[in-house]
């Protein structure tokens, strides 16, 4: 292919003479980028706070406590809730992300309802000066409203990143 010489020697196309012909990216499309970043961060961060959990759960049946099965139950609908919104995410499926919502607020309520029903949980919360002889009740809690504020985050994130991903009205 033989390449056209420009008045100054560069080939046309190439000295920034076509800049007013040249196609800009939608906003929408650059909030969906921006979003599925943000959500990404978000997703380990739940990750990350849910495997906290979960040792935690561990530690406080190896103490001697019986295992909660509202607790393990909300753990697992976490993770399987986290694995979904993550592929939601690569694949630009709002099924998915909408599925991830779903699971990832009943689990985080399921947490909340769990650290509320135990009582060694309440004492504690209600008497600090007693914080020394149950320090994994106080972690816990301390764990559940983390993953409560991280929620709250990842749940407008991917709200934004669903309205944003659907294709835009027209006018009638």
């Amino acid at each position: 292919m033989s390449q056209r010489k420009s008045v100054n020697g560069r080939p046309s196309g190439t000295d920034g003479s076509d800049f007013s012909f040249r196609m800009v990216v939608d906003s929408r499309y650059q909030k969906v980028a921006k979003e599925k970043s943000r959500l990404c961060s978000l997703i380990l961060t739940q990750g990350f706070i849910q495997f906290v959990a979960a040792v935690v759960l561990f530690l406080s049946t190896l103490e001697g406590s019986t295992l909660d099965i509202l607790s393990v139950s909300s753990s697992v609908i976490s993770f399987i809730s986290l694995l979904i919104g993550e592929l939601g995410r690569k694949r630009s499926r709002s099924i998915f992300l909408k599925l991830y919502l779903f699971g990832s607020s009943v689990a985080a309520l399921v947490s909340v309802v769990c650290v509320l029903k135990s009582e060694k949980s309440i004492e504690v919360i209600k008497d600090l000066s007693r914080w020394e002889t149950s320090k994994l009740e106080l972690f816990r809690a301390a764990v559940v409203s983390l993953g409560i504020l991280v929620q709250i985050f990842a749940f407008r994130v991917a709200s934004s990143l669903i309205h944003n991903m659907a294709p835009p009205k027209m006018a009638s």
